[in-house]
């Protein structure tokens, strides 16, 4: 049985959120508009969101749910190049199809090969299941094409010598590349690797404050855990390859400036 909270106790219990703001004030970290910023829209649009998502939940119509699928692609595109700090132009495309190849078959077999929902696309599952993927791979593709464009930037001098001794624009970059995954997968996989000891995770833990079953609630977590580096995988290596190819022109010019990390 999941214990409610009650609005009042929410809003006594969110003073609490004047302790990162006094020591926003106390260090002189100049957040204290971004914080507040932050919380204002957080709480904003998780209400307007829960609202939306029980007339979701009650509709539940197959055109409906695959148009909120793609709000979702394309508002998790932009906010990806937003915090690289890159410019959307040429990087739109290539981050959305990046987030979509990633997300369209793990989502597919999570909801046709393992849960089974009926129907198949129901929105109970279908949007907390793809809000899960696509979050938990925001911060990787950031980190991906911060460390691509800062590395192209940073060692200008050892990309043209690739180009000087023939290399085409793929072999010119794979270095970089390389260097972009491996950094982008390191936070995750530093997350999979304490997961149970260090860290306990919020799905299992809401599964388990709901009143699941622990086996049951760990099951779904390495279900959950699996799908998001598949599609990290995925997602990050379609970014970066459409990525080099709508931003690096045939003859290995850079044809975007690189983000201020």
């Amino acid at each position: 049985m999941t214990i409610d909270i009650s609005w009042p106790a929410l809003a006594f219990f969110s003073l609490i959120l004047l302790v990162p703001l006094l020591i926003n004030w106390h260090f002189h970290l100049a957040l204290g508009k971004d914080m507040l910023l932050s919380i204002f829209r957080m709480v904003a649009q998780l209400a307007l969101l829960g609202v939306y998502l029980q007339f979701l939940f009650d509709l539940d119509k197959l055109w409906i749910n695959l148009l909120w699928l793609a709000l979702m692609l394309m508002v998790g595109a932009s906010a990806i190049i937003d915090k690289a700090k890159l410019p959307k132009r040429g990087l739109f495309l290539a981050v959305t199809c990046g987030l979509l190849l990633g997300l369209s078959p793990v989502l597919f077999i999570l909801l046709f090969g393992l849960l089974k929902p009926d129907p198949s696309y129901s929105a109970q599952y279908l949007i907390p299941l793809a809000g899960m993927l696509l979050g938990n791979s925001l911060s990787g593709n950031i980190i991906a094409l911060q460390r691509l464009y800062n590395r192209l930037s940073e060692a200008k001098q050892e990309y043209y010598g690739y180009l000087a001794l023939g290399a085409n624009r793929s072999q010119a970059t794979q270095s970089f590349v390389q260097s972009a995954m491996q950094q982008s997968f390191a936070p995750l996989l530093a997350s999979m690797s304490t997961v149970g000891i260090v860290t306990l995770p919020g799905m299992m833990t809401g599964q388990i404050l709901a009143g699941s079953d622990p086996l049951v609630a760990v099951k779904y977590q390495l279900v959950i855990l699996i799908a998001i580096l598949v599609m990290l995988s995925i997602s990050v290596s379609t970014t970066l390859s459409l990525s080099i190819r709508t931003t690096i022109s045939p003859c290995g010019r850079v044809n975007i400036p690189s983000p201020h990390a």
